[in-house]
């Protein structure tokens, strides 16, 4: 009698911290998701946001963006921006106009990433944690108020940048997908639009 209470008690116990351990996991999981995913995705916003700037300077030098990343790394390589003194025009009483004189030029590199640390402009093109994927780039024009606007458009899949081993992690990216996808919303983090003038992130 004894030791059938023995082996039930062991028996208990052991279910016990089976339960233990699934309640605990149930919480580590969800968790441990979200310290990944918001770190891997601080890392992806800080790409399209140099993606957003570099096309800014872009359009300024060409009136368009563009939907190469070739292009836009030589860009950043070998563009120059003028550097403009503005001065109020002497022979003006009234104050309101202006004199715009180029004094020089900053390469387009030293205007946006000069204090960036090991910054290398090659890399602009891949997602992060994603083995060299490249962010999905799309350039053009859409017609707004009779005006024909330029747009882009720079986007990383979730599958891309979360990608893992762990069969529940990738569980956790379906999910998470489906529900962006049932919103009508994109699956990922993304700048710009193709459909409307705009350069904001969906991340802002």
């Amino acid at each position: 009698m004894n030791k059938k209470l023995t082996i039930i008690n062991i028996a208990l116990t052991l279910v016990a911290i089976l339960l233990v351990y699934l309640v605990f996991d149930s919480i580590r999981q969800p968790v441990a998701f979200e310290n990944t995913r918001r770190t891997r995705e601080s890392e992806v916003i800080q790409n399209l946001k140099d993606i957003r700037s570099t096309q800014t300077l872009f359009k300024q030098t060409y009136n368009r963006y563009t939907a190469s990343f070739d292009s836009l790394i030589e860009y950043v390589k070998t563009g120059e921006l003028p550097v403009v003194n503005i001065i109020a025009d002497p022979t003006d009483t009234t104050f309101t106009k202006t004199i715009n004189d180029t004094v020089g030029y900053i390469k387009v590199s030293d205007s946006l990433f000069k204090n960036r640390v090991n910054f290398n402009v090659n890399d602009l093109r891949y997602i992060p944690f994603s083995d060299k994927e490249e962010f999905e780039l799309q350039a053009g024009f859409i017609t707004r108020g009779g005006l024909r606007v330029a747009v882009f458009e720079a986007k990383a899949p979730y599958k891309s940048y979360l990608n893992d081993e762990d069969k529940k992690f990738r569980q956790r990216v379906n999910n998470l997908r489906a529900e962006q996808e049932d919103l009508g919303k994109y699956a990922g983090l993304k700048v710009g639009s193709m459909d409307e003038a705009s350069t904001n992130g969906n991340w802002e």
